[in-house]
């Protein structure tokens, strides 16, 4: 039996075990996607205590926390630090097969040099040791980047944002890691959303623009896509609950703007015409671009309105939507390469039923430009578990190339989260590794451990074109 978080963790055979020390483990990080804050890297940030960098913001443990009966207070209220810490610690020994359990004792390791197990009674001790740790320079947000060995990371940020700290970090000669901002549109296009006319006015505000047409909020939209080109912007990213395909004329989505800047109220038909177009738009400005088109969806956000209306969004109120997006999808692809702009493109379906959809659909539209241009992006939120992963690999394998695969990112608001790009490596050397084992692809290490490099970091930096 092997002791809990050795050193071969997850690694079930001797292939697997050779593939990850002497290969995958040895590989830096590229974090392309992730929702941390770029002030607190500019400002080389300090966390008070393990509750400000555990707790904070993470929905992930806060849905686990409200899952053991625990008072809201103790969870995003106004309890002490303290006492949320111990109630985190005490949910933790209820989560075994949840991949909190492993992310939790992998960052006590890694960071903290904590061999043991949080529970209810080493809540104390866990605590003095990781507070005492945080002090240090490096638990400093650098620091903690630095160790981890990250060489660059991108943001996720607003079309109407500043992008005043990454200017800041990118003239800072003292900042190792690259940050770049990734551009994400989501309030521009959901029309039909509460908050749309007033952000309009922001974003005409910012662009120093007068928005009163289609072609206006087209002109604006560029002036901003240029000013994040300019800070090494390569890529955007849609937080979709579906993806939509209704297109229609633009003199009609420009009645439809036109509409909604009116503050009256539009049909579902309506809207997802307006939202057709806006994407199909920024498709074709991302192939101009070069930049890669990351579109997440399958969520069906804010289900519980008495929680949405006290805490806001992304708060742990969020679920798997199955409807399916199978037409849309295809029909959006298509209108962008019928015109040969079709930009790089990462996929991500919060639906795991949606693995084989999306494992047919990337080889209908890859292309000479780079290899495995269309993606199936790494298994998201909810199914970035053992077995999600597992299953996302090998699905992915079973219908495309996994060696083209573009591998790992966070996801996450944590700066202790680049140990999932550990978890994710583990998983994968073991799965190659049980089939080498399994007779079912031949024993070429030297093959083979290039195959999981380039999985962990070199496809990446290929496909998005990142300078490090």
């Amino acid at each position: 039996m092997k002791n809990f978080m050795c050193d071969d963790f997850l690694l079930s055979n001797e292939t697997s075990k050779v593939l990850y020390h002497n290969y995958a483990a040895k590989m830096p990080i590229i974090d392309y996607h992730c929702h941390i804050n770029p002030k607190e890297i500019a400002d080389n940030h300090r966390f008070n205590n393990i509750t400000d960098v555990w707790l904070g913001g993470d929905h992930y443990k806060w849905r686990a926390i409200r899952s053991n009966g625990v008072d809201e207070n103790f969870i995003t209220g106004n309890a002490a630090p303290r006492e949320k810490f111990q109630k985190w610690a005490e949910t933790l020994s209820k989560a075994i097969g949840n991949p909190l359990y492993h992310w939790t004792h992998l960052e006590l390791k890694k960071y903290f040099d904590y061999k043991g197990t949080l529970n209810a009674n080493t809540a104390e001790e866990v605590w003095n040791l990781c507070n005492e740790k945080l002090q240090t320079e490096t638990m400093s947000v650098r620091g903690i980047i630095d160790q981890s060995d990250v060489k660059l990371l991108c943001t996720t940020d607003d079309p109407v944002d500043s992008l005043e700290h990454h200017v800041a970090i990118k003239n800072d000669p003292t900042c190792k890691v690259k940050v770049l901002p990734a551009w994400r549109p989501d309030k521009a296009v959901n029309i039909d959303k509460a908050g749309f006319t007033a952000y309009i006015d922001t974003l005409a505000q910012v662009s120093d623009t007068a928005i009163t047409s289609l072609k206006d909020l087209f002109a604006a939209l560029i002036k901003r896509l240029d000013h994040f080109d300019s800070l090494g912007c390569k890529a955007s990213d849609h937080g979709l609950d579906y993806v939509p395909y209704n297109p229609a004329s633009e003199e009609e989505v420009n009645q439809i703007f036109a509409k909604a800047l009116k503050g009256e109220s539009l049909s579902f038909d309506e809207a997802e015409k307006y939202k057709t177009a806006l994407l199909v738009f920024f498709g074709k400005e991302y192939a101009k671009r070069n930049w890669v088109m990351q579109l997440h969806y399958g969520t069906i956000r804010n289900t519980n309105t008495a929680m949405f209306n006290k805490l806001g969004p992304d708060t742990g109120f969020d679920c798997i939507n199955t409807q399916s997006c199978a037409n849309g999808i295809v029909g959006f692809l298509n209108a962008l390469n019928q015109e040969s702009l079709l930009p790089k493109t990462v996929l991500y379906s919060l639906n795991p039923a949606d693995n084989e959809m999306l494992g047919t659909i990337l080889g209908c539209f890859q292309g000479p430009e780079t290899a495995g241009k269309i993606q199936h992006g790494s298994a998201w939120w909810f199914n970035d578990t053992k077995t999600g992963m597992q299953k996302q690999l090998t699905d992915l394998a079973n219908l495309s190339l996994l060696g083209n695969f573009i591998g790992m990112l966070t996801d996450s608001r944590s700066f202790l989260s680049y140990t999932r790009h550990e978890y994710f490596r583990r998983i994968l050397c073991n799965l190659v590794g049980t089939w080498v084992e399994n007779g079912e692809y031949p024993n070429d290490i030297e093959a083979l451990g290039q195959l999981v490099q380039d999985i962990s970091y070199n496809n990446t930096v290929r496909f998005f074109g990142f300078e490090v």
